[in-house]
């Protein structure tokens, strides 16, 4: 809330704290908002609610024949920036629309019974908008009942100012101000809402019965004085999604300080002894105006310190764990099928997040994972029937149920007859099968050959089971294989390879 500066220090020589305001101007220049950012469009309607003001009594009727304010006592708006500005003498109590309202004499209007001093004034909002400020005035001494309201009749400053810091302030807002105590009986207290982002403002007239009870000691001459920290960000040390903490230098009164109002967007949410405060169960991601009153020992409140703006932090989403599983692939299909392999193929699954991968299986077996949707399988045996099905997962490694299985069978190999009874040429190709005669000993060709001697390389291998080699040290040798070795003939247990009979275990003597 803001105070005016003279109803705090308007009977202190300004000499006597030109040193602590000279202080607090210059930390206010250096308090910065820590971030803000508000917009509206909608329309705006309000009233003081309590103490009620003369549109709501109309409404709840105890003041008669008001016009059709009686239905919408949210309504008395009219032009802004008043007194400069705003309804003409005389229909300020309507703001130049509701004329009932702008009938005045002595006894035309309800009192609402008030003592002098602290007050607490509530607007309710029906549309709530962008705010500039609420200011109240009140007639002066001597001001005449029976005459229409006019500026002449009210003091030329407003009693109490509260700053709205141009922000959308709660649907319900309360202003704590200092009523003054130098007069009693009937008088008019003027409440102006002005609009932060139209021209406009709402005007509440409160007819009060003012009396001035309580205690006569003398006010404490020192009101307390409200330092900001510097700088501002130290009012801004802690943010959670939920809580925003305050932190500030203590104030000092000659009464002693009692305590600190805090205040958000205009309204008192809290007190402490501290100097720091936390504002809990608020929004998230959400940027609100905080201002600080210190209260001494005697009632004095000091004026409001400078508006500091600090958002609580965007709630921490956790996403949902994927649970849902791709649907099943479909479409597989078989292409380019040879004696050895086949192309497989298969239509896209589809998942609520999105597929990542197809596992291939083939009879049972998983053989492969792929990205994309289609496989190459090789080896295979001719004339052979396989069985292939597809499983879709996603990145949670949702699996899909597997696809319609299909069967593909590779074709019959094509045999290619041997060449017969032919001798060895270096410089023929072989095919695998083929043989030839080298020395007197029949060989058959493993694979494709050319120019490896028949009786030196893997290749070839003899046709007669009982052909007996000679033994030669880079050539391979199978389990039951026979050589001829230093005139003595040997048989192989195993394959061998540079191995030389007599001496490797491989080697079982069968002729001496």
């Amino acid at each position: 809330m803001v105070i005016t500066q003279q109803s705090v220090w308007g009977k202190l020589g300004l000499s006597s704290r030109s040193f602590k305001l000279a202080l607090l101007l210059g930390f206010m220049l250096v308090v910065l908002a820590c971030t803000f950012a508000f917009s509206s469009k909608a329309s705006a309607h309000g009233y003081i609610e309590s103490p009620a003001s003369r549109t709501l009594l109309c409404q709840q009727g105890t003041n008669k024949s008001c016009g059709a304010i009686q239905y919408e006592p949210q309504s008395a708006e009219g032009k802004g920036g008043f007194p400069a500005s705003g309804p003409v003498d005389g229909q300020i109590a309507g703001a130049g629309k509701y004329t009932e309202l702008d009938a005045q004499t002595a006894d035309r209007w309800k009192k609402v019974e008030m003592k002098g001093g602290q007050n607490s004034f509530t607007w309710k909002f029906t549309a709530n908008h962008l705010t500039k400020e609420w200011k109240y005035y009140i007639t002066k001494i001597g001001w005449d009942p029976n005459k229409p309201l006019t500026r002449d009749q009210l003091e030329s400053k407003p009693f109490c100012t509260v700053d709205g810091y141009n922000m959308k302030p709660d649907m319900t807002v309360t202003h704590k101000c200092n009523v003054p105590t130098d007069r009693t009986g009937y008088y008019i207290i003027l409440g102006v809402w002005e609009i932060g982002d139209t021209g406009n403002a709402f005007y509440q007239a409160v007819d009060v019965n003012l009396t001035q009870g309580g205690s006569t000691t003398p006010p404490d001459p020192e009101p307390p004085f409200v330092l900001p920290n510097f700088p501002a960000s130290a009012w801004c040390s802690t943010h959670t999604e939920s809580t925003i903490t305050m932190e500030w230098t203590a104030s000092t009164a000659s009464a002693g300080i009692k305590q600190y109002e805090i205040s958000r967007n205009g309204s008192v949410v809290g007190t402490t002894t501290k100097t720091a405060y936390t504002d809990t169960g608020l929004p998230a991601n959400s940027t609100f105006a905080y201002t600080l009153v210190a209260v001494d020992n005697a009632g004095n409140r000091s004026a409001s310190s400078p508006a500091v703006t600090a958002s609580t932090l965007p709630a921490v989403v956790i996403p949902t764990p994927d649970k849902e599983a791709p649907s099943r692939p479909t479409g597989v299909a078989a292409s380019n099928v040879t004696e050895s392999a086949a192309t497989l193929s298969w239509s896209a699954a589809v998942d609520n997040v999105g597929v990542t991968k197809y596992e291939v299986y083939r009879d049972g077996k998983l053989i492969s994972t792929t990205a994309s949707r289609s496989y190459a399988d090789s080896g295979l045996n001719a004339s052979t029937a396989y069985a292939y099905t597809v499983i879709a997962l996603d990145a949670a490694n949702n699996r899909s149920t597997a696809s319609a299985s299909l069967t593909v069978t590779t074709k019959s190999a094509t045999v290619t007859p041997p060449v017969q009874g032919t001798t060895w040429d270096s410089a023929k190709i072989y095919l695998a099968g083929d043989k030839v005669t080298f020395n007197g000993i029949e060989y058959a060709a493993g694979w494709w050959t050319k120019g490896e001697q028949p009786d030196t390389s893997d290749v070839w291998k003899a046709v007669a089971k009982d052909a007996v080699l000679t033994w030669n040290n880079v050539k391979a040798y199978n389990g039951g294989d026979k050589v001829v070795y230093a005139g003595h003939t040997y048989q192989a247990k195993w394959w061998t390879k540079g191995e030389i009979p007599g001496k490797a275990g491989v080697w079982s003597l069968i002729n001496e």
